[in-house]
């Protein structure tokens, strides 16, 4: 018995051995849990722009088993519109969602990474910031604000927008008053308009008051559910100023560095995916909202003219070489994009255009 028992004694010490070596002298805890806020610059759970943040938040907390739930407040539930990019700087909010070009006061290079006129689509846009170095370059500009960027949705290319007269030349821009956001804008204003800023939530009653006598917000999705044929009557294409409009979502610096690996693994899935569900949504959206805007609503929908295209395009080129000059970082962010853009050009000419011709035919 004194065998038996001193050999299930050895038994016993080496199986504790052996869960010390393994876990250490410290007992397992429960895995920690965080809740977070995310603010965006889009009314609450608005088609698209405000059911993206919502979606990535209930992905992350249904992949995460609970352990990360974010609450979205939108514009002016938590923050103004335009104080996102401050209140997740600060970590007033851990995480925000909106367009990097509303915050060109604060970062002038930001601008790059919503849209650049006559620049890069979605479809080059997305494959420039993961496989062109793009992502990097933005990560770099945020950093001194404690900001990590991911991309978080695409609308594709947009409409030019809705005008209270028609526009048939340059000369038709003289003293016309648009909320024309971001590099878009100063080309507007260079082509002899003005240029404003304000949060979609104020642009149904801006047009409806005169305080704007036009406006580009998305696409025939978004701007169906804005109401903007009621009170605009000439709906204008291509979006020269928008053609593959980023959104992103910025993390506070110190909260994503706070999640453990597995959770911070989550969040950037979660992104990837809110990313290329926008732009799925907006795809399909658009088709059917377009036919309920002209035959139920009789929007004239009207091509800018050639020239006026032409000279959007020159005032564009001066307007982005401007920015690029401001400082080293601004400069290889504009390079960057600039050879990439040639690059797709190149292919894009025997692979998307060429089948897009073929179709038409």
């Amino acid at each position: 018995m004194r065998v038996v028992s001193f050999a299930l004694l050895c038994v016993l010490l080496v199986s504790c051995a052996d869960r010390s070596t393994t876990t250490g002298d410290v007992e397992p805890t429960a895995q920690q849990s965080f809740q977070w806020k995310l603010v965006t610059t889009w009314p609450k759970n608005f088609p698209g722009l405000g059911t993206a943040p919502e979606n990535f938040a209930k992905n992350v907390e249904r992949m995460s088993n609970g352990r990360l739930k974010i609450k979205v407040f939108g514009a002016g539930q938590l923050v103004p519109a335009f104080e996102v990019f401050d209140a997740v700087s600060q970590g007033t909010a851990q995480i925000g969602h909106g367009a990097s070009y509303y915050w060109k006061g604060k970062v002038p290079a930001s601008v790059f990474y919503t849209a650049v006129p006559f620049g890069l689509n979605a479809q080059e846009m997305n494959a420039w910031l993961q496989y062109g170095g793009g992502l990097e370059l933005w990560r770099e500009l945020y950093a001194p604000f404690n900001l990590i960027p991911f991309a978080g949705g695409n609308t594709g290319v947009q409409m030019a927008g809705w005008f209270n007269r028609e526009i048939n030349s340059i000369a038709d821009l003289k003293g016309l008053k648009m909320r024309i956001p971001g590099l878009g804008g100063e080309v507007f204003t260079r082509a002899g308009g003005t240029s404003i800023n304000l949060p979609g939530g104020e642009l149904y009653t801006s047009m409806q008051t005169g305080v704007i006598d036009a406006t580009e917000w998305v696409g025939p999705y978004n701007d169906l559910a804005f109401g903007f044929h009621q009170v605009a009557k000439y709906y204008y294409y291509p979006g020269w100023q928008e053609p593959g409009p980023t959104l992103e979502l910025i993390i506070n610096k110190a909260a994503y560095e706070s999640l453990p690996a597995d959770l911070q693994a989550i969040v950037e899935v979660a992104a990837a995916a809110a990313n290329q569900d926008m732009l799925n949504e907006y795809t399909a959206r658009n088709n059917a909202a377009l036919i309920e805007l002209v035959e139920k609503h009789g929007v004239q929908v009207k091509k800018l003219p050639d020239d006026v295209l032409a000279e959007f395009k020159r005032l564009s080129a001066e307007v982005v070489e401007e920015l690029a000059s401001e400082d080293p970082l601004s400069r290889r962010i504009a390079e960057s994009m600039k050879a990439f853009a040639i690059q797709a050009k190149a292919y894009h000419g025997i692979s998307e255009e060429a089948y897009y011709n073929a179709r038409r035919q």
